[in-house]
């Protein structure tokens, strides 16, 4: 009975290792490369999709805002319009890439 026993645990000890082994193995072969690509560019593509969703959902929460400011005749808080309305600055400093050309 204790042979037995202890072969029964040699052969699932022997089976997971197999398994395991063969998983590994699998990684490093092109399908399996190409699999684990394919995995994380889809986990990319939605962390893409999710970020997006985001902006968008501020673009509207903030578009709606001014809209708000707007229909009850307050200014709009424009950030950048001192440093628009100064010709020393100007728009270079808060767009630099655009005054480079």
């Amino acid at each position: 009975m204790r042979r037995l026993f202890w072969l029964g645990i040699g052969l699932a000890v022997g089976v997971v290792v197999v398994r395991k082994a063969t998983r590994a193995a699998h990684a490093y072969t092109p399908a399996g490369i190409a699999d684990n690509l394919s995995q994380s560019a889809g986990g990319l593509v939605e962390e893409l999709r999710s970020f997006v969703a985001d902006v968008r959902a501020g673009m509207a929460e903030r578009e709606q805002q001014i809209h708000e400011a707007f229909a009850q005749g307050e200014a709009f808080d424009d950030q950048f319009a001192e440093l628009r309305e100064d010709p020393q600055i100007g728009d270079r400093e808060i767009f630099p890439e655009e005054h480079q050309r």
